[in-house]
């Protein structure tokens, strides 16, 4: 069972958090590209695909952390140092998806719809540097997952 929970775990992290640390790259560019002739149809269109693939992968990758306990707990390291750093990691990097990326690219899509409503470059760039963050606590999970520090597991 610890197999299974582990590869859906991965599998998880792989089809979900991937698309949404691309697709918030992504974003700031796309709003930048779309915003200094006011946006046509096209463009408006695919910051809206970006900010939709980030809303509903973001849910979806839910599913990461849930099964990560179902794994932790079936091998017994609910209390390693490794776990508990990468537990505090996920939940600033969700926490900063949730509160600080996606309502920031709601704001700058509620500008684009706005006509002649002009996009400043700050906001673009601060969005960009959250998106870092993001995309950095989830590299350095990643880290921690793949060398388990002091983990004898096996698995």
């Amino acid at each position: 069972m610890t197999k299974f929970l582990l590869s859906v775990h991965v599998l998880a992290a792989i089809i979900a958090i991937g698309p949404v640390t691309v697709a918030a790259s992504m974003f700031p560019a796309a709003v930048r590209r779309a915003a200094p002739a006011g946006p046509d149809a096209a463009s408006l269109a695919s910051v809206r695909l970006l900010h939709r693939i980030c809303r509903v992968y973001a849910g979806i990758g839910l599913a990461v952390p849930v099964f990560g306990l179902a794994t932790a707990s079936s091998l017994g390291v609910l209390t390693d140092a490794w776990l508990i750093a990468s537990m505090v990691l996920t939940a600033a990097a969700a926490g900063v998806l949730a509160l600080l990326v996606l309502p920031g690219q709601e704001a700058l899509l509620a500008r684009l719809d706005r006509p002649g409503a002009a996009v400043e470059r700050d906001a673009t760039v601060r969005l960009a540097m959250l998106t870092g963050v993001f995309n950095l606590l989830w590299a350095v999970v990643t880290v921690l997952m793949i060398v388990r520090p002091g983990s004898t597991t096996g698995v």
